[in-house]
């Protein structure tokens, strides 16, 4: 069965968080049902649609933004009562608008996630969650790294209450009462959880994640253990996932998922067969699909996907044909309901044609005013600056409620820009070798009419270390500007992971001083990404990295007064020996550094690094010849003559290119990242070798792994 599905924007409300739209249950099956969201202004919103057109039920007063909306009720019975999380209060209103419920958490951070079952409410702050019953504290766990979301194993299916927490360190934990159950590793930050089929399955046990990039997945948590059913891969290196329902919307009796994004894409996945889903839709928005469900909101009988997006738009997906097709010479007739609703629109089109030209006129006049007060109008960003694991780069997302028109970038470190198909921007680089003001980088992307959403690829350099800034110009008047920092770290190309080998060869640092745990957290806070920023629980803590780029492996344990940190790459060791030799510096701190370097350690990193540098001299070496190629089989007519090697260049030429064109600095980067390694290796020996640099780029040019190899045992 094909499915056809057409857009309706039903209405249009303020900037909208994660999961802060649902539809009111109805007792009838495809019976109508009501939209009700919460948006950042703090204002919640029922509409229902009657003749085609959005009737608002219930609209409450602005307030503080609220960060989740769900709906509860007694367990078994219809869902249909509105709780919603501003702050540290959750508020909840009947279907009608009637304020039933005003509960003050006193929780210090402001509420990030919230889950509802019966009586049981529960809510997660940054690092904090805590269960309510009745509004009566239950339970308390403190998280090591933030929670994302949180929900409950279905109490109706087990029985028992079964709370699962989505941590930013990626990993899902699983509590009995205040403790910890266990805990499972997923393949990235998960950012949503949901029940599968919207009741856990018929175990009541699975339950589905999505990551913040892109990956998801469904687990079934048992009381002992859990247990992985099946993963789909962010292959075609989508945005992250802010939504997840399962609806049957084909209509064949089996719930399909639905998942938005935060790059715009909602996609349909059904299960044909019971080992994992497929991808059966997708349908593009603009902006981040902040909430997700299907129902029945249109027109009774017609199942749709409903929508929220960033910056406010309820929209569906309709299996209502909207659209009636016809022939060149058919003639198209209009039902008088249609006429009316096209002079309607027309009408309301020309009334705010003229009310924004007398806004315009007013404003002139109020500008020349010598009394006038003119303020900046405010604006909302949703921000993201993420590490990709695939290419070693930096991903900075950038999405305004308005039209972007400009956005200027400006590092005062060296990074490179990389090229991102989704973007059509105009990008123009200023060159800053000659600047002695500290500029790196000055970029200005110049987006096209109507763009809400700017993605951007950031290649950095490890060691080097400081601040990106992004200055956001919307399409506003007058017009305004608002700066975005984000800190390039100095081993920015790290990223956490919970297991490391332990049989490669490593070199240790070792601190030792009179320095209290709270301080050695935030030197590695500042070192690392990915890294809590509040003080772990305990006396100790070990972290593990794996850098995205050479696959490389860090081990951090640190404690009141000494740290341990075990690399196998000596760059590595090196630059956390600089850096935390500085911050200690500044504040006045005396700070014993040992290291203990093994000398096999370096071949090892080469040898992780002999694949990937052999691979792109050798992509560099066929994107040189497809020119040449290219004129020798128009000048002969054709390639019978050339040898099978030199064919498939020529065949591959586009793929080739476009690789070629993905990785631009990618042979300087193994190169930088080799003549640091050489580098190093004799500073711990205490010997200058930066006179032989020259003379290791030489054999870089003719690259074999067994002469640098050599070099690098000689060169002392």
């Amino acid at each position: 069965m094909e499915l056809n599905l057409a857009r309706v924007d039903y209405l249009q409300v303020g900037v909208t968080s994660q999961k802060t739209m649902r539809l009111l249950p109805t007792s009838r099956h495809k019976a109508v049902q009501k939209v009700v969201i919460g948006d950042q202004d703090g204002v919640v919103t029922c509409f229902g649609i009657k003749k085609e057109e959005p009737v608002v039920i219930f609209k409450t007063l602005p307030g503080e933004k609220i960060a989740r909306l769900e709906l509860g009720g007694a367990l078994n019975t219809l869902q249909e009562k509105i709780f919603v999380a501003s702050g540290s209060e959750v508020r909840g209103f009947t279907k009608r608008g009637k304020q039933f419920l005003s509960f003050d958490t006193n929780l210090t951070e402001s509420i990030k996630a919230m889950y509802i079952s019966g009586a049981d409410l529960f809510l997660c702050a940054s690092y904090i969650y805590n269960h309510y019953c009745d509004c009566k504290d239950q339970h308390y766990y403190l998280s090591g790294d933030k929670i994302n979301d949180v929900l409950c194993l279905p109490v109706e299916k087990l029985s028992c209450i079964t709370p699962v927490l989505a941590c930013q360190d990626r990993v899902l934990r699983v509590l009995k009462g205040s403790d910890l159950l266990y805990e499972m590793e997923v393949p990235g930050p998960p950012s949503v959880l949901a029940l599968n089929e919207g009741n856990g399955g018929d175990s009541g046990e699975e339950v589905l994640f999505g990551t913040s990039d892109g990956k998801v997945g469904l687990i079934q948590i048992s009381a002992v253990s859990p247990d992985e059913k099946w993963k789909i891969e962010n292959e075609k290196k989508r945005g992250g996932i802010l939504c997840m329902d399962s609806f049957d919307i084909v209509g064949d009796g089996v719930k399909e998922l639905l998942i938005g994004r935060d790059d715009g894409i909602l996609e349909i996945y059904n299960f044909e067969n019971a080992n994992s889903p497929v991808l059966r839709h997708e349908y593009a928005f603009s902006e981040s699909v902040t909430s997700v469900q299907g129902g029945c909101v249109g027109k009774e009988g017609y199942d749709e996907i409903i929508t929220s997006t960033y910056s406010g738009w309820v929209s569906g997906l309709t299996t209502e044909p909207v659209y009636r097709e016809c022939g060149s010479g058919d003639e198209v007739k209009l039902s008088h309901e249609i006429q009316n609703k096209i002079l309607t629109l027309r009408n309301d089109l020309e009334h705010l044609q003229v009310k924004v030209l007398e806004e315009r006129e007013k404003y002139q006049l109020n500008s020349q005013s010598s009394t006038a007060i003119s303020t900046v109008p405010t604006f909302s960003i949703n921000d993201k600056f993420t590490l990709n694991r695939d290419d070693a780069s930096y991903s900075l997302v950038l999405e305004v409620q308005t039209a972007i028109d400009t956005v200027l970038l400006q590092c005062d470190v060296p990074i490179d820009l990389k090229d991102v198909d989704k973007n059509s921007a105009v990008v123009s680089v200023v060159d800053c070798e000659s600047e002695p003001n500290g500029n790196f980088l000055l970029a200005t992307y110049r987006c096209q009419a109507n763009t809400t959403r700017l993605e951007l690829k950031i290649l950095s350099i490890e060691g080097r270390y400081g601040t990106l800034q992004a200055y956001v110009i919307p399409r506003v008047q007058p017009k305004t500007c608002q700066v975005q920092q984000y800190q390039i770290k100095p081993l920015s190309l790290h990223q956490r992971t919970h297991c490391i080998d332990p049989e490669r060869p490593m070199n240790t640092l070792t601190l030792k001083g009179q320095f209290s745990f709270a301080e050695v957290h935030s030197w590695v806070v500042f070192c690392l990404p990915e890294v809590p920023e509040k003080t772990p629980v305990g006396e100790s803590i070990s972290f593990y990295f794996q850098n995205t780029f050479l696959d490389t492996q860090l081990e951090c344990t640190y404690r009141k007064g000494e740290g341990y940190f075990k690399s196998d790459n000596i760059s590595t060791i090196s630059i956390l020996k600089d850096v935390l030799s500085k911050e200690a510096t500044k504040r006045k701190i005396n700070l014993s550094i040992s290291c203990d370097i093994n000398e096999t350690s370096v071949n090892h990193t080469l040898k992780l690094i002999h694949p990937k540098l052999e691979y792109q001299l050798m992509l560099a070496k066929k994107v040189e010849l497809i020119d040449a190629l290219r004129e020798l089989q128009t000048h002969e007519g054709n390639m019978d003559f050339l040898i099978p090697e030199y064919r498939n260049i020529v065949e591959e030429a586009e793929q080739l290119l476009k690789e070629h064109e993905k990785q631009p600095a990618s042979l300087e980067r193994l190169y930088g990242m080799i003549t640091d390694l050489f580098i190093d290796k004799f500073k711990f020996k205490g010997t200058n070798v930066k006179t032989k640099v020259p003379l290791l780029l030489e054999i870089l040019g003719s690259y074999d792994q067994n002469t640098l190899l050599a070099f690098f045992d000689s060169a002392a």
